[in-house]
Order: structure tokens, then sequence, then C-alpha cells
């Protein structure tokens, strides 16, 4: 005999689209069907609701995030010099540039000395 496997299914993100869209040609069609201008009304409030909830959604997403918090004294930092020491060309018409990387320590730093 086989084993049976126990497996879970995951509900399709692409019928309930599918579900969302036939209910609501259902509920349109049956704005139209009670009265022109009901109908109308209808899809224009609907369009006004997803209008105001887009705006709302982008208002949010794009605050300003909060400012990076200090790095730690005494580490090693790598800042980007101003030569590249690699250029590789990628597919199609753009180059990739690696830059020269120096290794500073905070001079500043607690116990360390500085000449």
């Amino acid at each position: 005999m086989a084993a049976r496997t126990n497996t879970t299914e995951e509900p399709s993100r692409a019928a309930g689209g599918c579900v969302l869209v036939v209910l609501g040609s259902v509920a349109v069609a049956a704005a139209f069907a009670v009265d022109e201008a009901v109908g109308v009304l209808g899809v224009a409030a609907v369009g006004w609701v997803a209008l105001w909830r887009s705006a709302r959604r982008l208002s949010v997403s794009s605050a300003t995030p909060p400012p990076a918090p200090e790095p730690p004294s005494g580490d090693v930092y790598a800042v980007e010099g101003d030569s590249a020491r690699e250029v590789r060309r990628t597919p199609g018409e753009g180059y990739l540039i690696f830059p020269t990387i120096e290794y500073v320590t905070d001079p500043d730093a607690p116990g360390e000395v500085t000449s």
C-alpha cells in the first residue's frame, strides 16, 4: 500500500481574485439593473474609496526613515577610495565598477595611541 502524505494546500491568490471579480461584477450588474444612476454612482463611490485607500497607504510608506544610529567608536570602517580596482562589462549596455576600499580606524576611540 502506498503511504499517504498529509499536505496542506494553501489557498490560491489568483482564485481568490477571480472570486472577488465575479462578485464585484454581479454587484455592479445588480446596481445597473436597479437604475443606471445607481450603478454609475456606485462605481464612482468604489473608485473614490480605492483612490483614498491608495493615497493613505502611499503617505505612510513615503515617510522619512528614522535617523541612523551613531556608529560605535574604536571600530574599523571601510571607506571607498577615489579609484576603481576593477571594471566589468555586464550583459547589455552597462558596466560594474568596484571601487578601492581603504580600512580606517577611528582616531577618537578610547585606548588607541595616536602619534
